[in-house]
C-alpha cells in the first residue's frame, strides 16, 4: 500500500485540527475526503486543505471505494452508529472519544468490532502518544518505580475556549465524561488494572448551564483498583492561565511526575511583572504532538496490517463505564462500585 486514504467526520475544533493533520502532516497518509453537515463549512476546509471529496453524508464517504480508513471526530452520540456504518463498508477506524454516550452503546462498540477482527480500531486517548506519558510508561513497565500506588491527574481547561465548551456542553455527556475520561484512561494505563470502586464530588462554581445539565464546572474522584492501586482526578473549566495537565505517578521505589506546570517551552519572560511562564493557549497545542503521533500509529496499523497492542474497544468501555458511575457517585454522594 503507497499510501494510505482517509476519510474524516466532523469539523469542529478537534475535527479541524485532525484533518490539517491528516491531509500535511502524516507521512503514508492521503485526506481523501471530509464528512460535514455544514456545507458552508465543508467547502471552505476542502479548499483550504486541498480535499478532493466533500460529503454530507456520512454512509455515502464510507461506500467510496479508495478510502482505506475513516476517522470520526463527530458529536459523541454518533459515534456508535458510525462505527457500524464504517466497518459495515470495509473501512478501519479510528474514533474519538468517548466510545459512547452510555454504557449500552459502548457494548454495542465491542460487538461490531469484534465481527471484524480484520479491520483495525483505535480510540483516541491522545495521552498515551504523548513522548512524555509514553516515556512514563516504558519507565513503569520496567519496574523502575517499583509497584504503582496512587495515579494523581490533574486537568485544567483554559477559560478562553468557555465559549465553545458551553456550546458543546449539552451533548458531552458531563464533565465526567467528556474530561475525566482522559484521567481514568491514565490511571487504568498507568496501574495496569480495572477500577474497582469510584467516589466522585463537585459542583456548579461560575457556569449555570453546567446547573442546568445537572453537571460540574470543576470536578474530583478518588478510585480504587481491582489490584489495590489509588488514583485521585480533578477537572476544571475555570483555569485563567491556559491548559493544564499534571500527572504523578507514585510507586513503592519511586514517583514520576508529568508537566508540573503547563507551559508551552522553556521561555522565562522576566519583566515589571516578575518572572514567568507561558501557558499552553488549549488542548489542541498541549496535545499536537500526540494528536499527531496517534495518527501516524492508525495509518501505520492500516498499512503494516497490524492492531493496537494495549488501546482497544474494550479500554473505550471500561474507562466510559468508570466516568459514568463517577457521575452517578456525584449525583448520589455515594461510594459506587463499577459493577
Amino acid at each position: 500500500m503507497e499510501s494510505v486514504k482517509i476519510g474524516s467526520v466532523g469539523l469542529g475544533r478537534l475535527g479541524y485540527e485532525h484533518a490539517k493533520n491528516l491531509a500535511a502532516s502524516i507521512p503514508g497518509c492521503v485526506l481523501h475526503a471530509i464528512c460535514n453537515v455544514d456545507t458552508s463549512r465543508l467547502r471552505a476546509v476542502a479548499e483550504e486543505l486541498g480535499v478532493p471529496h466533500t460529503y454530507t453524508d456520512f454512509a455515502a464517504m464510507c461506500a467510496d471505494p479508495e478510502l482505506d480508513g475513516i476517522v470520526i471526530v463527530s458529536p459523541s452520540f454518533l459515534h456508535v452508529e458510525q462505527i457500524k456504518i464504517a466497518m459495515e463498508h470495509g473501512k478501519h477506524v479510528f474514533c474519538e472519544k468517548p466510545l459512547g454516550t452510555n454504557v449500552a452503546q459502548c457494548k454495542e462498540a465491542e460487538k461490531v468490532v469484534e465481527a471484524h477482527p480484520e479491520l483495525v480500531f483505535q480510540l483516541g486517548f491522545m495521552r498515551r502518544f504523548d513522548p512524555s506519558y509514553a516515556e512514563a510508561k516504558r519507565r513503569v513497565d520496567a519496574g523502575e518505580i517499583g509497584k504503582v500506588v496512587l495515579v494523581r491527574s490533574c486537568t485544567q481547561d483554559p477559560r478562553s475556549t468557555i465559549e465553545s465548551t458551553l456550546k458543546f456542553l449539552p451533548h458531552s455527556g458531563g464533565q465526567f465524561l467528556d474530561m475525566c475520561v482522559h484521567d481514568l484512561d491514565l490511571i487504568r494505563w498507568f496501574t495496569g488494572s480495572n477500577i474497582r470502586n469510584v467516589w466522585a464530588i463537585g459542583g456548579v462554581f461560575e457556569f449555570d448551564l453546567c446547573r442546568e445539565l445537572h453537571d460540574t464546572d470543576n470536578a474530583a474522584a478518588m478510585v480504587q483498583c481491582e489490584n489495590g492501586a489509588m488514583g485521585f482526578l480533578f477537572a476544571n473549566r475555570t483555569h485563567a492561565a491556559g491548559c493544564n495537565v499534571e500527572t504523578e505517578i507514585v510507586g513503592t521505589h519511586g514517583t514520576l511526575r508529568i508537566a508540573p506546570v503547563g507551559a508551552r517551552n522553556l521561555l522565562q519572560v522576566v519583566d515589571e511583572h516578575g518572572a514567568r511562564q507561558e501557558y499552553y493557549p488549549d488542548f489542541m497545542s498541549r496535545w499536537h504532538t500526540a494528536f499527531l503521533a496517534e495518527m501516524q500509529a492508525f495509518t501505520d496499523h492500516i498499512r503494516t496490517g497490524t492492531h493496537p497492542a494495549d488501546l482497544t474497544v474494550y479500554d473505550g468501555t471500561a474507562v466510559s463505564e468508570a466516568a459514568y458511575r463517577c457521575k452517578e457517585s456525584f449525583e448520589t454522594g455515594k461510594m459506587l462500585p463499577i459493577r
